[in-house]
């Protein structure tokens, strides 16, 4: 298989996994108990928040380990809620965020918040003057926002240090969602300055079921889960130690590849050439300036996406749909009408995550299945040429 779905998650890295093995089975003790064996683990999860801190430029106080994305942004939306209160609370955010964030915001929107969703531009980045205007709103009756620091469908990243500060000049507590930010672009909380910040570890070739909130110091903060008061009180429940103890190492190695300007983008940007050389009606979505390396979002005309998936499946290449399915039919994404997208186009868009284990020859190889499976699945639908290469320009 040729795995080119690095978004959805990434392979473990065989350092990381090296790393966690021996807390999976010989070191097995509860890090809450008083014993040595205890003890090391606590070590070991405090090591791992060191790896975690320095991936983001944080204090080892201001991360708090927790079950994954979905948890650390549960946590900090919950708590801004309670903090502002529903009779006079707004929150800000966007229209293209992940459903972690938006299933909360429509959840209290169900209960009384006021909500402000700022759209996007065409290239998928934030419209700056209605988040502005937005946030001026909200601070009326006080509120909070949360923006995503990179888009997890297109890739595209947000002007997230210009919304932090319009957001802060305005009373409003900030939240980022920089799941898909980890280990491909540079995150320094000292020079952006977010109140609270998501991560999960298997974006960023650590294991599934561990994250990180970032917490800034002096900010209040209550838990969303109760119980043995672990984490200092922010998050109760024995900690998953060979869990916390990979997502540092995978931490310590992003932390390098980023450091080290490494990227995928010759990656990348090879295997659109191949494809868009190859393919009449491709479209490259996305603003091309300001996106991540290892994200590639393409519209194919006269194509359905499921098709083309099932193809490619075949073929030994995964990937992702550009849009979600829904309740057994293919439904645009909320990311791609937010750019203004036809429900055709939507329907037509695949998205290719690149991780830092493929290869130039995969890419070039994924690149002749796609061409292929687009050319077989236009014979099949009747379809022949479609006109030019469309491409997004900003």
């Amino acid at each position: 298989m040729i795995y080119l779905d690095a978004n959805a998650t990434t392979p473990v890295l065989p350092e990381v996994v090296e790393a966690m093995m021996p807390w999976l089975t010989e070191r097995f003790a509860n890090p809450n108990a008083s014993y040595r064996a205890a003890k090391e683990a606590r070590k070991a999860i405090e090591t791992a928040r060191e790896q975690v801190a320095a991936l983001i430029s944080a204090k080892l106080a201001e991360i708090v380990f927790t079950s994954g994305g979905t948890e650390s942004t549960n946590a900090a939306l919950k708590w801004l809620a309670r903090l502002v209160g529903r009779k006079t609370g707004t929150v800000v955010t966007t229209a293209i965020e992940h459903s972690a964030v938006l299933r909360v915001i429509e959840n209290f929107a169900q209960v009384g918040y006021a909500t402000e969703m700022c759209g996007v531009d065409a290239g998928g980045r934030l419209e700056m003057g209605g988040f502005e205007t937005a946030c001026t709103k909200a601070k009326e009756g006080g509120g909070f926002s949360s923006v995503m620091w990179v888009n997890n469908e297109t890739g595209v990243i947000q002007p997230l240090a210009e919304a932090c500060e319009v957001a802060k000049s305005q009373g409003l507590a900030f939240h980022t969602d920089a799941i898909q930010a980890a280990g491909k672009v540079k995150i320094d909380v000292r020079e952006v300055a977010v109140d609270f910040l998501s991560l999960s570890a298997h974006k960023f070739h650590g294991p599934k079921g561990v994250g990180a909130l970032f917490v800034r110091e002096g900010c209040r903060f209550e838990p969303l889960l109760r119980g043995g008061g672990q984490e200092k009180e922010r998050r109760s429940g024995t900690e998953n130690v060979a869990g916390i103890v990979a997502m540092g190492k995978a931490a310590e190695l992003a932390k390098a590849w980023v450091d080290e300007g490494r990227d995928l983008r010759a990656l990348r940007d090879d295997f659109e050439a191949k494809v868009v050389e190859g393919c009449e009606g491709v479209t490259v979505n996305g603003d091309l300036i300001h996106r991540v390396s290892n994200t590639s979002h393409l519209s194919f005309d006269r194509c359905e996406a499921a098709g083309l998936l099932i193809l490619l499946d075949e073929m030994g290449v995964a990937c992702s749909a550009g849009s979600a399915c829904m309740t057994g039919k293919q439904q645009p994404s909320h990311v791609q009408k937010a750019m203004g997208f036809s429900d055709a186009k939507a329907r037509s868009s695949l998205r290719f995550g690149f991780s830092r284990l493929n290869t130039r020859e995969e890419a070039a190889e994924a690149a002749a299945c796609v061409v292929r499976a687009v050319a077989k699945l236009r014979r099949v639908q009747g379809g022949g040429g479609t006109g030019p290469v469309v491409v997004y320009s900003p």
